[in-house]
């Protein structure tokens, strides 16, 4: 067992929101191309001072984490929507670091993020409200026409495509049905909802005592999630073999891991490697060395 030097502070501490009347901190709004949900996103996230994370925010989060997406081969930095080119040349690559972003997000116990899968990456997390907007295609096919001054036929063809990119994803990543309604707790029609009445609705629900009491205990868990998951990842960039090593978060700030290992200095090294990741007080060593034997 190794200790680390007093000075490390263990997890971050959770960030506290100043509008102590708004019980429920995070939610998830599924986008849908002609559905206005980044707007509704925005007017929530307004109502409830809550922190937006859309695509560039979203960047923003990756960056700070020290993720260089203009590292990782398909993505052309000067041009927009890097997620989006990485999701389509890389997804495996986007999914990983999403799902550290995401997370991480989480942890924090705020935010309202929009898209990106978000609602499935949370859907263990019991205190997040997970939201689908949905219209109709004649609904989504005007509001795109009117939003970027297409034609009809090129409207619909794009929400089409859309809809077909984030389908397959979706099966992809988490083998689901996009229209699964065992995926959302809340899903809204726009057909006949204007953009502010949506977004009082969704806000609402995040203010229910309903919502509130499902939020009890499942920081805490997410906390702990997501600091595993930056060993984890941590690990894997050292050339670990995540099917050797196990990691635990007992508990704030410690790390146990367990697993094997073929040389004592690999030994020594992962658990320089677990040490210095931002957090981590304590790193409890159960790893084991068994040499490779040839015959």
């Amino acid at each position: 067992m190794q200790h680390l030097p007093e000075t490390s502070t263990g997890l971050l501490p959770i960030e506290q929101h100043e509008k102590e009347s708004t019980p429920m901190a995070l939610i998830t709004i599924t986008r849908r191309i002609g559905c206005g949900e980044r707007n509704i996103a925005s007017r929530v996230a307004e109502d409830l001072h809550l922190e937006l994370y859309d695509d560039i925010r979203l960047e923003e989060e990756a960056a700070r984490m020290g993720f260089d997406l203009g590292e990782i081969g398909g993505v052309d930095t000067t041009a927009p929507n890097l997620l989006w080119q990485l999701r389509s040349n890389r997804p495996q690559n986007y999914l990983d670091i999403m799902h550290t972003v995401v997370l991480e997000i989480a942890r924090r116990g705020c935010g309202v993020i929009v898209g990106h899968g978000s609602q499935m990456l949370l859907r263990d997390f019991s205190s997040a409200l997970h939201v689908s907007v949905h219209a109709s295609m004649d609904f989504r096919v005007q509001a795109l026409m009117d939003e970027q001054s297409l034609t009809r036929d090129t409207a619909e063809k794009r929400i089409l495509r859309a809809d077909h990119e984030q389908r397959g994803f979706l099966r992809f990543a988490f083998n689901i049905d996009w229209n699964d309604p065992a995926s959302y707790d809340l899903m809204i029609n726009r057909d006949k909802l204007s953009e502010d009445v949506v977004a009082k609705l969704i806000t609402e629900v995040a203010k229910s005592q309903e919502v509130e009491d499902c939020s009890q205990g499942a920081q805490e868990s997410m906390e702990r999630m997501s600091f595993r998951h930056r060993v984890e990842d941590a690990l894997l960039k050292e050339q670990f073999d995540p099917r050797d090593i196990h990691v635990e978060v007992p508990e704030r700030g410690v790390v146990r891991v367990v697993g094997v290992v073929r040389e004592y200095d690999e030994q020594k090294r992962l658990v320089q490697v677990v040490g210095a990741v931002e957090g981590v007080s304590k790193v409890e060593d159960e790893v084991a060395v068994l040499p490779l034997f040839v015959d």
